[in-house]
């Protein structure tokens, strides 16, 4: 199954940047036609969750306006780019892909892109993007993930393919598969390009020029016809472990201002609008809800390469940080 039509216009991928993406599962060759990967769900992984009923999800104890910033979930930080409220049928954009640190193993960072709809406990969210997460996997790799709730986090939705909800068409790219290759601070960098859009009523995800697979889009109540915002950046739980602000890293580990090769970056943002046209986002604005400990610097619109851009992170605890 592929989607009916791509949205038009917009940057481009370079074929180095949709050449670059290997999940570590790669060296034991691909699957077969009319199959795929799918990632093992093992007995030890279910037992480092909370429950079973917990097991691959995600959760907030409060909400904002439809989004994260006004009232962050307990112990959840972010840094992030809002766009405006508007209609919106998908984004675009490349992620710097970066292995942060993460203390202990209860907490997690991760950078991703948020499509919401709807307030309150009736928010709901498609998301999508790169996560360390120990307490979910069993280790420390920078994997790819996608998400979806459609009551707020409440009982709806999942990690990856963990329940119902998003639906695996590649053979070649696997939510919850770990990434081959990282950047490097003042070294080599890697970029990952996703796209997400609407097409004959799915949500659905392209990495690079491989289709991963689709959200149906009856498994939502207001995204089934448009998301009112779009967020990209990065979040972490603190989990304030001795009563102090957690070592984990946001991105690479380094606040915004130390900019390219050394802070983490998301560039080309594009949205979709009601004519499945790509364009640059208006009005876009930043949050950093603990700026001492992780920042947020938008770097405006440059050239080919970065686009509408900007960098955001941080290592958490520091001397501003406690």
């Amino acid at each position: 199954m592929r989607p009916t039509f791509v949205p038009e216009g917009g940057s481009t991928f370079t074929k180095k940047e949709a050449k670059a993406i290997t999940q570590v599962w790669h060296k034991n060759g691909v699957c077969p036609d009319n199959t795929v990967p799918i990632r093992r769900t093992k007995k030890e992984d279910i037992l480092r969750a909370k429950s079973i009923e917990s097991f691959g999800k995600k959760r907030h104890k409060s909400f904002g306006k439809g989004t994260h910033q006004s009232n962050p979930g307990e112990g959840h930080e972010y840094a992030i780019m809002n766009s405006r409220n508007g209609n919106y049928y998908g984004t675009k954009f490349v992620i710097n892909m970066w292995r942060p640190e993460v203390e202990v193993p209860n907490e997690f960072s991760l950078a991703q892109t948020w499509l919401a709809s709807g307030d309150g406990y009736d928010t709901n969210t498609i998301e999508a993007g790169l996560q360390v997460c120990p307490v979910l996997y069993g280790d420390n790799n920078l994997r790819l993930f996608v998400y979806w709730t459609s009551d707020y986090y409440q009982s709806t939705g999942c990690y990856n393919t963990g329940c119902s909800g998003f639906v695996q068409t590649s053979k070649v790219i696997t939510p919850g598969g770990s990434f081959a290759q990282v950047s490097q601070y003042d070294g080599a960098q890697y970029g990952l390009p996703m796209l997400i859009w609407k097409s004959s009523g799915n949500w659905w995800l392209m990495i690079g020029e491989e289709y991963v697979g689709y959200w149906p889009g009856n498994i939502f109540t207001s995204l089934g016809d448009r998301a009112t915002t779009v967020q990209w950046g990065g979040e972490i739980v603190n989990q304030r472990t001795d009563g102090r602000h957690t070592n984990t890293d946001m991105g690479s580990g380094h606040f915004a201002d130390e900019w390219y090769k050394k802070a983490s970056y998301f560039r080309k943002l594009e949205t979709v609008d009601g004519a499945n046209t790509l364009r640059e986002p208006q009005g876009l604005y930043p949050y950093a809800s603990n700026g001492n400990c992780y920042n947020i610097k938008a770097g405006g619109t440059g050239s080919s390469y970065w686009g509408h851009h900007f960098f955001y992170g941080g290592p958490g605890r520091n001397a501003n940080c406690l």
